[in-house]
């Protein structure tokens, strides 16, 4: 058995989830998709290259503005990749001077840089009259869940060739030593800023996806920062520097939020606060880490 037969077979049962027909469980399927996707891409730079971000919904929620906004004047299949190339403009267009900056600097310049465009959003949203937009006519959701499959195998295969790429190498050296990755000969700045932007394309649509399957936009809900607080528990629960880490942490995230979110709210972000304390300190390598350290003990 190769390592890849693992994902071939979950991929092989997502594909045939909708053949049961039970709305519940491919919502929540589509729920874990979107999850493994934003996962996947931003491990591509916070992951690899080190520089941790808590911003990551900015690109979600411009997604899925643009989709809001085109929506009855362009098709979904055309809006959903024209959101992926708005956010990587987007990104690029930053990159310089976000990227000037790095550790705790770079966290907070992230959030601050998702607070800034959420309320940019909400002032444009009051200045045209818009306090929550209704859409009309949205797909269905076997259409939605196919569409999240495509993104979350996209973004998962992307990571996979980035890590083994000249690329990925790279950004691993930039975390471990930007000076010295630099000092090497790693053309640090375009590495960066190709990651940067990769991060922010598969976002982009999947924002697009959770407007459509909401039926409803609102800046607030779409630009929550518990998303990116989320996305950044799953890559640390999983394991940041595996592309099976997204998989395995956004499953568990999904499975305890399904167990407690409806019943208990306050208990789940407490339990969350605990497990991101837990495995920073214990278990920094996830549980991609903890599997690897099982089997070279075997």
């Amino acid at each position: 058995m190769t390592k890849a037969t693992p994902f071939l077979l979950g991929l092989l049962c997502f594909g045939l989830l909708p053949l049961t027909g039970q709305d519940y469980l491919i919502g929540v399927s589509f729920t874990l998709l979107t999850w493994i996707a934003l996962t996947q891409s931003w491990t591509l730079l916070s992951g690899f290259a080190g520089y941790i971000s808590l911003g990551h919904v900015v690109f979600f929620g411009l997604g899925g503005y643009f989709v809001v906004l085109t929506w009855g004047i362009l098709p979904y299949w055309i809006s959903l990749p024209l959101a992926c190339l708005v956010t990587f403009v987007f990104a690029i267009a930053i990159s310089i001077p976000v990227l000037r900056v790095s550790g705790p600097y770079f966290v907070i310049l992230t959030f601050g840089l998702a607070e800034f465009v959420k309320y940019v959003v909400m002032a444009v949203e009051s200045h045209l009259g818009q306090f929550g937009r209704l859409l009309l006519g949205v797909p269905s959701l076997a259409t939605l869940y196919w569409l999240a499959l495509f993104l979350a195998t996209l973004a998962t295969l992307i990571t996979f060739v980035i890590r083994r790429s000249r690329l990925g190498q790279g950004l691993i050296a930039i975390r471990e030593n930007e000076q010295a990755a630099e000092a090497i000969g790693v053309p640090v700045t375009r590495y960066k800023t190709i990651a940067y932007g990769l991060s922010a394309t598969i976002p982009g649509a999947i924002g697009g996806l959770i407007a459509l399957r909401t039926s409803y936009f609102e800046p607030q809900q779409i630009f929550d920062p518990v998303v990116s607080f989320t996305v950044l528990t799953s890559a640390i629960i999983g394991g940041s520097d595996d592309v099976r880490g997204p998989i395995l942490g956004a499953a568990f995230l999904t499975l305890l939020s399904e167990l407690l979110w409806a019943r208990a709210p306050q208990l789940y972000l407490i339990l969350l606060g605990i497990l991101l304390i837990v495995f920073v300190v214990i278990l920094p390598n996830g549980i991609c880490g903890l599997l690897r350290r099982r089997a070279a003990q075997a």
